[in-house]
């Protein structure tokens, strides 16, 4: 739930409050809360708009899970599979894409300009087996390019994973990570 919440709300919030509390002591004076609301509300609130400036939202879900993917989850999902979405459902600070560094390691990501960007992601099964799916805007980046690459990202995001690449439509290719049973 709380990785659900951004953090640089709270320091917003919080900055804001403290700051709004510190503003209103100097006008009547009260010299304590004028420090506190000045000392702590200025700093926290640059600090909120600091992470803000820095924030990167989490992955939406394309499609809701059902009670009996998320079954098949507790019993088949590898760590790496488990590892993944979280992280990409929850906010990040000081990153510009999910799985940036992934990528490039993958050398799916020449330059920032060509990097896919991973834009939804949904979990499913295939035949019998979990399957969480990234589906990826990737404009500059080709199926064949990634498809070069399969084995190698099997080889990344394994063991106990099998890869399967899909373009469901132009300019977006789905990236199919497959637990193996066993």
């Amino acid at each position: 739930m709380l990785r659900q919440f951004p953090l640089a709300s709270i320091g917003l919030v919080v900055g804001g409050c403290l700051t709004v509390i510190g503003l209103l002591a100097y006008a009547t004076g009260n010299a304590t809360l004028n420090l506190v609301g000045f000392f702590y509300g200025i700093p926290v609130l640059l600090g909120g708009l600091a992470l803000k400036a820095a924030e990167l939202k989490p992955v939406p879900y394309s499609e809701a899970t059902s009670p009996n993917i998320l079954a098949l989850r507790e019993q088949q999902a590898t760590p790496i599979q488990n590892q993944i979405r979280k992280d990409v459902t929850r906010y990040r600070y000081g990153q510009e894409a999910h799985l940036e560094e992934s990528l490039s390691r993958l050398g799916l990501s020449p330059t920032d300009e060509e990097r896919p960007v991973l834009r939804s992601l949904r979990e499913t099964e295939v035949n019998g087996n979990y399957t969480l799916v990234l589906e990826f805007e990737s404009p500059l980046v080709s199926l064949d390019s990634w498809s070069e690459k399969e084995e190698k990202i099997a080889k990344f995001f394994g063991p106990g994973i099998r890869v399967n690449l899909s373009q469901p439509e132009e300019d977006r290719v789905d990236l199919a990570l497959i637990a193996l049973p066993g």
